[in-house]
């Protein structure tokens, strides 16, 4: 065998096998009991991090910029609701007069809260699925194998 066969053989067949790693990858959206967590093929993503790689997708970054203003106002309605519940608690807790209407104001917003938090979901997956449906993906299943006999060796790659 000359050398330059071997680079044009070595070379062709480094192609086939990482032809794989060059696909892009889906991002993809799950709820967990601390909250939502994003995965862009097996790493967890921070929701900054989603917004950079939404930016490559306007359409699917304007969706996902509506979908963070939902949960930030879910956000805020839960947390001022839980303090407005709270606050009465602590007090009558600590033998003083609590004011119960303050109980009834905060369950109102915590409950409330709720459908900006379902608003959110449905937006960010909606984004999610904008991006993922322009995401081409390649994928070449290979699979090579050295096999040794005697004072030679063979390499096989199956499609």
């Amino acid at each position: 065998m000359s050398f330059s066969f071997r680079i044009t053989f070595t070379f062709i067949l480094l192609c086939l096998l990482c032809a794989n790693s060059y696909s892009q990858k889906k991002l993809t959206l799950y709820k967990s009991f601390g909250g939502i967590v994003y995965e862009f093929d097996t790493l967890t993503l921070s929701t900054k991090q989603v917004k950079m790689v939404l930016k490559e997708n306007p359409e699917a970054f304007a969706e996902f910029k509506v979908a963070r203003k939902k949960a930030t106002i879910s956000s805020v309605l839960g947390f001022v609701g839980g303090l407005l519940v709270v606050a009465p608690l602590i007090t009558a807790v600590a033998g003083g007069q609590p004011e119960w209407g303050f109980t009834a104001g905060g369950a109102a917003l915590f409950i409330a809260s709720f459908p900006f938090n379902a608003s959110f979901r449905g937006h960010a997956l909606n984004a999610l699925d904008i991006y993922n449906s322009g995401v081409k993906t390649t994928t070449i299943k290979s699979r090579a194998s050295i096999h040794f006999y005697g004072s030679g060796a063979s390499i096989v790659v199956r499609f």
